[in-house]
């Protein structure tokens, strides 16, 4: 069945502002992105004005859930393999890759180790042919540089990106907070932020070797960010990325004890913040996801240094990304490269672009919407938000994944 969505603002790729036009759909699938004004047996849907922009992609979340991604207009999530069990397995690989379906498609990414223990490698290939999009180290960093180089040479050979966390573990062990002024007076236990640097140039001089494509999760660190850019200057394969809360919020944030925001990366110094948002601009960081990790009470009400890591970021992703175009950081199409385009192009499917012959997977945006984050109203699984009562603007009004309205 054709139907066509007109009367809408198309982000159409490469193009940094949105088009006034209509979206014909055709079926499960985008048939054309043009300015007509109607089609001949097609239903029409007027999207009076509104933004029509790509699903979005968020790239390494922790949980499905459905809730808070339909409310924060994401069409895809990639699922990190730190579950209970660990995504270790092929059948394990399928069960994930199901879940959703037919409202959300879940890409369920392959653990890159057994258990996630770093030490002897998973059935990559096995998983593969199970549906995993790419290989993730998840929470953790590879501390054998054997068992890495090893690892990338399967990915290169298998067509996978390799998705990395990157903290030298032998000085983050323990520590709750980057090396600071502010982490000093609280009396918590800090690492520094040399730990990211470390272990993006020990796998960047990695991918130098194998020429397999890596995707460092959260690059939050000028010094990071400076290797990351000086290795795309070499034309090699590296990607990074980052979340809202890295872009938005410093270790200043952690002053009141407040475990919603007890991250992983930590919160970084104001310059480091600084640097992450000049990354953006310059396109040194190439997506921007939510790391949504929604955490109870259990996790949660506990004292700082014991509350488990991670924030609710699903639902206000797409507020928040918004400041960066309202500041001049970013125009509106470039944003939805970070969200949409990028992330999936990196797991190789065919989606994030208002493209003919692509998923038609988008969003209606009423970009100007005002609401509040609150924490006792969030759609997710749990309310950990390091925004709460942040205003905020910009609102999903639709969602269509595969050109069904959900």
């Amino acid at each position: 069945m054709k139907r066509i969505f007109t009367n809408a603002r198309l982000l159409l790729p490469g193009e940094e502002q949105p088009r006034e036009g209509s979206l014909m759909i055709d079926g499960e699938r985008i048939a054309s992105a043009t300015d007509m004004a109607s089609h001949e047996g097609a239903e029409e849907i007027d999207c009076r004005g509104r933004l029509l922009a790509p699903g979005i992609v968020d790239l390494g979340v922790f949980a499905i859930d459905k809730p808070a991604f339909r409310f924060g207009g994401i069409t895809r999530a990639a699922l990190m393999p730190d579950q209970s069990p660990v995504l270790d397995l092929p059948a394990m690989i399928k069960q994930r890759a199901a879940e959703g379906k037919p409202d959300l498609w879940s890409h369920p990414i392959a653990a890159a180790t057994i258990g996630l223990e770093g030490t002897h490698m998973a059935e990559i290939g096995l998983m593969k042919r199970s549906g995993a999009k790419a290989v993730a180290t998840g929470r953790q960093w590879i501390a054998d540089s054997g068992t890495m180089l090893r690892l990338l040479q399967y990915c290169k050979a298998l067509d996978l990106t390799l998705i990395v966390h990157s903290e030298d573990a032998g000085l983050t062990q323990g520590a709750v907070a980057t090396h600071s002024e502010t982490a000093t007076r609280l009396g918590l236990a800090s690492a520094s932020p040399a730990a990211e640097a470390i272990s993006v140039a020990r796998d960047i001089a990695l991918v130098r070797e194998t020429g397999a494509p890596v995707h460092f999760r959260q690059v939050t660190t000028q010094h990071g960010l400076d290797l990351v850019r000086a290795a795309k200057r070499e034309n090699l394969p590296v990607t990074c990325g980052i979340t809202p809360a890295h872009l938005l919020l410093s270790d200043i944030a952690i002053s009141d004890f407040r475990t919603f925001t007890r991250l992983s990366p930590p919160l970084r110094s104001e310059d480091n913040r600084l640097a992450c948002l000049e990354a953006v601009k310059d396109g040194t960081i190439d997506v921007i996801a939510s790391g949504h990790d929604p955490r109870g009470p259990e996790d949660k009400r506990l004292p700082y240094a014991e509350a488990a890591p991670g924030m609710a970021g699903a639902e206000t992703l797409l507020a928040l990304s918004l400041t960066l175009v309202r500041d001049g950081t970013v125009s509106i199409g470039r944003l939805f490269e970070l969200l949409s385009a990028n992330p999936a192009k990196i797991l190789g499917v065919e989606a994030g672009l208002l493209q003919a012959g692509y998923e038609a997977d988008f969003i209606l945006i009423d970009e100007d919407s005002p609401w509040q984050v609150d924490t006792r109203k969030m759609a997710a699984a749990a309310g950990n938000t390091p925004f709460d009562g942040l205003p905020v603007q910009g609102r999903v009004t639709a969602i269509y994944k595969g050109g069904r309205a959900y």
